[in-house]
């Protein structure tokens, strides 16, 4: 089964969907949204994925609240996506609550299930504009290496809920245990790079990863969010923050 499209994507258009339904049955629509996606005109690469409990990866998992991970070729396919899809249909229908964020990618590394999501090239801000920044980071992690992986989660989310710039983060992922990611928002790229680089608990983590090869497959990208809506835990959490 892809879940990607072949040809360029010309305006490097993403999207994160949170939706939280009101009981577990939910589970059934990662079922039933597949092919609604794989027919989607425009839609370059995707991912339904699951959320754990946290702010970032943990064992527990939250049967009630699914994401999508979405690449667009045009803005106005995301819009015909969001306007008339049966999909988005039932977000307004029967979620309890929804949170829809369009994303112009300014870095991108790595792959997903063998493929570049995000080709570029991407867009550089001129220097530090101070405005939010997401950030998308994903592995498939060696079996051999799951013990170690989720040994450190614990002292990377207390970390992370430290952190006054994260707006708010949440740990996804495809399959349960091995193939993970997070997705989280920060008010600027100064507190994104303070955590990541200059966090003691946070770069022995990442030391242990290279040298130990926790992942098979990794992918780290880095957007601007420029338009938002619906709430996140009740509200949204880039409500003025954007221009």
């Amino acid at each position: 089964m892809t879940e990607t499209t072949t040809g360029r994507i010309s305006e490097n258009i993403a999207s994160f969907h949170l939706i939280r339904y009101g009981t577990a049955s939910a589970m059934r629509y990662m079922a039933f949204d597949r092919p609604v996606l794989r027919a989607t005109a425009g839609l370059a690469f995707w991912r339904l994925m699951g959320t754990g409990r946290g702010r970032s990866m943990s064992l527990g998992a939250d049967l009630r609240r699914w994401a999508l991970f979405a690449v667009w070729r045009r803005e106005a396919d995301l819009e015909s996506f969001l306007a008339s899809s049966a999909l988005s249909a039932r977000w307004r229908r029967e979620a309890e609550e929804s949170w829809h964020v369009r994303l112009a990618p300014t870095a991108s590394r790595g792959r997903w299930g063998g493929v570049d999501p995000l080709p570029g090239p991407h867009p550089r801000p001129a220097g530090d504009t101070g405005g939010p920044v997401a950030v998308l980071t994903r592995a498939s992690i060696r079996p051999s290496r799951l013990v170690a992986f989720y040994r450190v989660v614990p002292d990377v989310d207390r970390l992370l809920a430290r952190q006054d710039g994260c707006l708010a983060s949440v740990g996804v992922g495809e399959w349960p245990l091995a193939r993970q990611a997070t997705f989280s928002l920060w008010r600027d790229a100064g507190t994104m790079r303070r955590f990541a680089y200059a966090q003691g608990e946070h770069t022995r983590v990442i030391e242990h990863v290279r040298a130990e090869r926790w992942y098979s497959e990794e992918l780290f990208a880095r957007f601007r969010p420029y338009a938002s809506e619906g709430a996140w835990n009740g509200d949204d959490p880039l409500k003025g923050t954007l221009a």
